[in-house]
């Protein structure tokens, strides 16, 4: 029977440095059954022009390695994830020996056969790969064309929500002919921001619209979602002093009611300034499962904590000892996780 402790161990995904796994990362799948990893190209803790993917082959023998120390720990497959959006958010770079695929906002003007042929480029090379996780595709309206993380580099689609629909919808059919799992991000709509959530709090409150809203709900009723990516993004109309990822409010009312999404709900990365700054990581994360969140990343890029998650784990078992609600939610939370979880291949890459 699975324990509490275990439970909280498969809602995080974690990063770590280098091309092969670090004794850390195994300990903390032998020993705190951690959920799933992501995989960075750059080590930008360490300003390091290198990280977990260097070729082809060292990344399916990086993979088969953590899948097989997943099975010895008697948890199931992990999450191996990445961000594959093409474009400058491209982790399998031309210089390693990998094919290019252009940006969403090039895809998006060319038309949805330009989408399914780069998505099912991309779906096939994460297969091959091991890789059963990508983060996009990006779901946010180009509402802001000059918006530091979305517009200026090109990450939307479409100024267009039902434009940016069609072509989302395109990016997850061809993921799912491969078994590849697919985020919609970042709910409930970074399009409009005029800053960057990796520095600081960015507050959406006068430039968002309704109509950003959009496309994650046409795509849940569609039924072409694995996972919903939440921002780190204030709403003031829903919370008047918390982000989303940390809001009980935007993510029972928008995401839940509103949008009428019942799985799982990934945060994007914890260790972003936007969340650190305020309220430390140990604590946001205690406070993300319990406002409703169900997964959570650590990327271990931006600061590289390597026990992190035990710190997390003895904190949350704590507050939930005393806390039926959170323990309650940490159920839910672990539910969710390995029922999306049973739809993974058990099949995996030799090491």
């Amino acid at each position: 029977m699975t324990n509490l402790k275990e439970k909280i161990g498969q809602l995080f995904l974690l990063g770590f440095p280098g091309a092969v796994p670090t004794p850390s990362i195994l300990r903390d799948i032998r020993e705190l059954k951690l959920g799933g990893v992501i995989l960075f190209d750059k080590n930008l803790a360490a300003r390091e022009p290198d990280n977990n993917i260097r070729s082809a082959e060292q990344v399916r023998r990086l993979s088969g390695a953590l899948q097989t120390a997943a099975a010895a720990a008697g948890t199931g497959p992990l999450f191996i994830a990445v961000d594959q959006e093409g474009g400058r958010v491209s982790r399998f770079r031309k210089e390693r020996g990998f094919k290019e695929t252009p940006s969403a906002a090039h895809l998006g003007e060319a038309g949805t056969a330009a989408i399914h042929i780069a998505a099912g480029q991309t779906a096939r090379l994460l297969k091959d790969l091991g890789i059963n996780l990508n983060f996009a595709p990006v779901t946010d309206v180009n509402v802001f064309k000059e918006n530091p993380i979305i517009g200026l580099i090109e990450r939307s689609f479409s100024a267009d929500s039902q434009a940016v629909t069609k072509c989302c919808s395109a990016w997850i059919e061809e993921h799912r002919k491969e078994g590849v799992l697919t985020s919609l991000k970042h709910f409930p709509g970074h399009g409009s921001s005029r800053l960057d959530s990796h520095l600081g709090f960015v507050d959406i409150t006068e430039t968002w619209s309704e109509d950003e809203l959009s496309p994650f709900h046409r795509l849940v009723q569609a039924d072409k979602v694995d996972m919903i990516m939440v921002g780190h993004l204030c709403l003031r109309q829903y919370d008047a002093t918390l982000p989303a990822t940390l809001s009980p409010e935007i993510l029972h009312r928008l995401l839940r009611e509103r949008c009428g999404w019942t799985g799982a709900a990934v945060s994007d990365d914890m260790q972003m300034k936007s969340i650190t700054k305020k309220w430390g990581l140990v604590d946001a994360c205690c406070r993300s499962i319990a406002a409703g969140m169900d997964l959570l990343i650590i990327g271990n890029n931006l600061n590289y904590q390597p026990d992190i998650l035990y710190e997390i784990e003895e904190e949350m078992t704590k507050r939930a000892g005393s806390d039926t609600a959170l323990r309650s939610r940490i159920e839910e939370a672990w539910s969710r996780v390995m029922h999306l979880k049973e739809s993974l291949p058990r099949s995996q890459p030799s090491s």
